[in-house]
Parts: structure tokens; sequence; C-alpha cells
């Protein structure tokens, strides 16, 4: 459970809550992803570095809880509401988070929910309701929500049941809870992970990630200015690992934004070409590469049609997904996909790595890499393309013991990571994105 944040001027802390509610109402009324509508909301409002760190808290609680906080609230709502109650909902799921997860001050909380449905069109007829339900809440509500299931009120069903019939009832319900948790801070450092450990305030992992749990300000950590490291899940730094020694190669990196395997794979000393379709997220990793003393050839393009006139080393493919290994990071996940994207990237996935499979030299490798935990995107992916690509072959990854568990290796030999591993490490420190990732080699 988090700390409350110093309280901010009045007007601070409404710009503060405006942004939070903003981005849940984008997120679960409009459907559209958190990172985009926060990075907006928080803008808009000019916060200041704090208050955009507890508007983001605010949000990301109420996603991670919204079905237990729901749970709560509804028992101090008499009548049904009626409909055009503008943002309403968004205004009491982020005081409630506020009050049962945040120990935010009650007055704060509930005056400031208060302020803001007299700020709403359609909202400020309920002020007085709010006003009375938040109050009951903060004296009521804690042993109300410990008594929920909260996994079982917030996780889609019908993900919970994909889950079960991949990993069994019990992970499955594991890797739900793992997944409602905030994660820590990954670092993936050039070099001496030990010392930057100890400088950070961090463990290094068995991975070679380090991780802190209170982190602050990233910008603000020791070695940040002088480019010693980047913030990457120590789950999605393992698929660069799969390659060996890349020293001196061509390695295509596909759908590479954000860049933190572009990185490791510079780092390393390869010769990377970076294509992505996003100009914009492109440029954002050239600048972080350049932070970060690194280079790599950037190229806007869609990865589908991509095209070189010779042919790569290596080619890491790091497809696009649902992306369910990372609901800790991403909650909005719970509320945006359905059970159709499954196939619908499914396919997307087969016509890019078929693609890819093109673009590889004789006797390379591909590393494809998901951060999902669907096996259609995954193990299934990948006996698919050898079915249609008789010149390629599995390659089990050969990575040490104490690096990768047997436990994270499957059956064939390939990588995958689940929210609920790490789960021996101390509170605060556990859990890991899950990821898939399979090594391909091409016939000399």
């Amino acid at each position: 459970m988090a700390a409350a944040r110093p309280p901010s001027p009045a007007g601070d802390g409404l710009k503060t809550r405006d942004a939070a509610v903003s981005a849940l109402f984008s997120v679960l009324i409009e459907r559209k992803p958190f990172d985009d509508v926060f990075a907006r909301a928080s803008a808009t409002r000019d916060l200041a570095p704090r208050d955009r760190a507890f508007a983001r808290l605010i949000a990301t609680s109420a996603l991670r809880n919204r079905g237990a906080l729901q749970a709560v609230l509804r028992t101090y709502i008499a009548k049904p509401l009626p409909q055009h109650i503008g943002r309403l909902d968004e205004i009491l799921l982020a005081a409630a988070a506020q009050l049962l997860l945040l120990q935010t001050p009650p007055h704060a909380a509930i005056s400031l929910a208060v302020d803001q449905c007299h700020a709403d069109t359609n909202g400020k007829r309920f002020a007085n309701l709010v006003n009375a339900v938040l109050r009951r809440l903060s004296e009521s509500g804690p042993g109300r929500l410990a008594s929920l299931d909260n996994v079982a009120l917030t996780f889609p069903e019908w993900l919970l049941a994909r889950w079960s019939a991949a990993y069994g009832p019990a992970e499955a319900r594991q890797i739900a809870r793992a997944s409602l948790v905030e994660p820590a801070l990954d670092i993936t450092v050039k070099s001496d992970p030990e010392m930057w450990a100890e400088r950070i305030g961090a463990v290094v992992l068995p991975t070679g990630s380090i991780r802190c749990a209170q982190a602050g300000r990233v910008e603000e950590l020791p070695g940040y200015d002088e480019g010693a490291w980047w913030v990457q899940d120590a789950a999605a730094a393992l698929p660069v690992k799969l390659f060996g020694d890349v020293a001196g190669l061509s390695v295509l990196d596909l759908c590479a934004a954000p860049g933190g395997k572009t990185a490791q794979l510079a780092a390393l000393g390869a010769n990377v070409t970076a294509v992505d379709k996003s100009a914009g997220r492109l440029s954002r990793l050239g600048d972080n590469l350049a932070r970060l003393g690194l280079s790599a050839n950037t190229v806007v393009g869609d990865a589908l049609t991509f095209t070189s006139e010779t042919k790569f080393d290596a080619i890491l493919l790091d497809s696009p997904c649902t992306s369910t290994g990372t609901i800790r990071r991403h909650p909005d996940i719970l509320y945006l996909k359905r059970p159709e994207d499954v196939p619908a990237l499914a396919a997307l996935q087969a016509k890019l790595i078929d693609h890819a499979a093109g673009l590889l030299k004789p006797g390379g490798m591909l590393v494809y890499c998901t951060c999902s935990l669907e096996p259609e995107e995954g193990e299934k992916q990948i006996d698919a393309f050898l079915a249609r690509h008789a010149d390629f072959e599995r390659r089990p990854i050969m990575l040490d013991e104490a690096t990768i568990p047997m436990s994270w290796r499957t059956s064939a030999g390939d990588l995958r990571t689940l929210p609920s591993h790490f789960a021996d490490l101390p509170e605060g420190l556990r859990g890991l994105d899950g990821f898939f990732a399979a090594s391909l080699v091409k016939s000399p």
C-alpha cells in the first residue's frame, strides 16, 4: 500500500485530482490507452513533477482495484444513479482509491472530490451525495475492502478463464494477483550492476537487472545524466540475451520502440537498425540512445513492409500483442482488451514473423518475443511458423540456470516468464512482466 503524498496547495491539489479523473474517464468510458490520455491530462494542467506522479498513482491504483472499490462504494449508495451523471463514477473511484489505498487525509480527498463535482456540468447535482458517501467510506470502508476478492471483482472473466486453461487455475490466480500489484523499478545497466545497485539503493536480480522499490523521479537517480543505464523490466531484458555474442553483427530490431532492447544490442556492440512505424516514439528512442552515448540506425517504417538491400545476421521481432503480461505496469489493459483481440493480433504476428524470416541471412538467428501470456501469441505462434518454414529450426535457450531458472523454460525450450515469478523476493520487489521468447535459426 502506497504512502500518502505531502499536500499540495489547494489549486494544485484540485488539478492533480482532475488529471487523474480525466485519465480514468478516458480509459473506462472512451477506451483510450492510459499513457496517452494521462500525458495530455497532466500537460494540459501543467502539473509539477510531484503532482504528476501523485495523479498517476491515484489513477493506476483505481484501475488496479476498480472492482473492489466499486463494490465498497455501492454499499453506501442506496438508490441506482440516473443516466447522464458526468464524471461522477470516476470522481468517486479516484477518491475511494485515495481514502482506502493511499492514506490521503480524508478532509483533503473528500473536499476536493466535492469541488470536482461542483465543476462538472452533469455531476454538480451529486455534490452532497459524494460528500456523504465518502465520509462514510472513510470511516468503515477499510474493513469492507479487506473482506473482498479484488481479483474476482476486477479481472475480466474471459482473461482468467484463458489463463486457467493455459496455466491451471491455481497459477492463473497467482498471475492475476501479481498483476494487480504496483511494480518496482527495473533498470538495465551498461556495466557493473553491483556498483550501481549500491549507489541507487537497489538489489541485483539473478537475471542481471537491478531493481528498486522506492525510486522517486527516475531523472534524479545516480547515473541517469551519465547515461549509465536505462529503465527496462527485467523480463523485457531477457530476449536480447538469447542471441549470445552480437558484437560486430548486423541486427535488425523490428517494432523497436520504446528502445530498451535497441539499447541493449547497441551496448553489446551490434550494428543495429531499429525500425518502428511511430515517428514520435522513434524520436524518443533516439533521444534516449543519445543520453546513453549509444548509436543505431533508426528507420520510420512498417515492420510488415520494411525492406533492405542486404540481409541481417540477426533479427529481433518484439511483436505487437495483447500485452497481457504487463498488466501490472499497464492496468488499463484490463479494460481495453477484448477476447477477439487475441486471434486478430496472432494473425498480424504470423505476417510479421514470416516477413522477418525473409530478411535474415542463412545461418542467422531470429528471436521472436511478445509481452503476452496468451499461447496463441507465443508457443502456438512458433509451432505454426515452423510448420510453414522448413528452413528454420527452434533453438532451445541455453542461458545459465542461475540466470534463467528451468521453470521459466517451456518444454520446447522457449522462454516464458510470468508476473508471479520472483515471488520469493521481499515485498515491494516481487513480480516480473510476462514475456515469451523463442530463438529460431535459419538453415545455412
